[in-house]
């Protein structure tokens, strides 16, 4: 899952959208104090922020400006206060996005997607050259040989790899198992005496990928399979 950390003083508010965000696949880190949320950024790196105004000790605006000249993260401000100059002087700040409290979370989820969208492909374009494919929780390092799902390394096979990348470069393809015994051919062993299913089934474990509900391959029943994670 990819880490995303609240700062907010309402333990209340902050308790509800962790498990709202955990139901959607995010692991949201909550912090109920200014100064020790700036300390999970360092200890966690979360992809994103989600920062109070309205905080005792230390006042949104001042912590943002403190996250900004260490971090490049993205931030989302939360605020009671809906006057426009505050939401100014938070993008002066360097704020990416602002949300006035109350909010619904399904709107709340839907701007961080959003913002996390923008900064996987900004990363993404500045690492093309290396042959760098990211999608929602998975990102294919091809120079290197290395995967990672939910920022977790993943430990595959020479077979494993090249097969994974086959399809991920092919978002929506579907391969039958004659073009995927093409694909991996003379990769590590040939392909004699392995099924293609055990191959695929192998791959799925090691990225958590679930059959019944998958995130990055599908089964095309009676066909083949296919690559479904959305491109960042």
């Amino acid at each position: 899952m990819s880490k995303l950390l609240i700062i907010d003083d309402d333990s209340s508010l902050t308790e509800s959208l962790s498990v709202f965000f955990q139901q959607h696949h995010f692991d949201l880190i909550c912090a109920n104090e200014p100064q020790h949320g700036y300390e999970l950024i360092g200890l966690e790196s979360p992809k994103l922020v989600l920062l109070d105004i309205m905080m005792p000790g230390i006042d949104g605006f001042t912590l943002c400006k403190q996250i900004r000249q260490a971090y490049t993260l993205p931030i989302i401000m939360l605020t009671a206060r809906g006057r426009l100059e505050d939401k100014v002087h938070g993008f002066e700040l360097g704020v990416d996005d602002y949300l006035p409290k109350p909010f619904e979370p399904a709107e709340l989820l839907v701007r961080v997607q959003a913002l996390l969208r923008r900064s996987f492909s900004e990363e993404q374009r500045s690492t093309e050259q290396q042959g760098v494919l990211f999608f929602a929780g998975l990102a294919i390092f091809s120079a290197q040989q290395i995967v990672k799902v939910d920022g977790e390394d993943v430990h595959l096979s020479g077979m494993e790899f090249h097969l994974l990348k086959a399809l991920a470069s092919n978002p929506g393809k579907v391969f039958n198992r004659e073009q995927i015994t093409g694909v991996v051919k003379g990769v590590e062993v040939d392909l004699y005496g392995r099924s293609v299913d055990i191959l695929l089934s192998r791959l799925r474990q090691k990225l958590n990928d679930s059959v019944s509900s998958p995130r990055f391959i599908k089964t095309i029943r009676g066909v083949g399979y296919t690559f479904i994670a959305t491109p960042l």
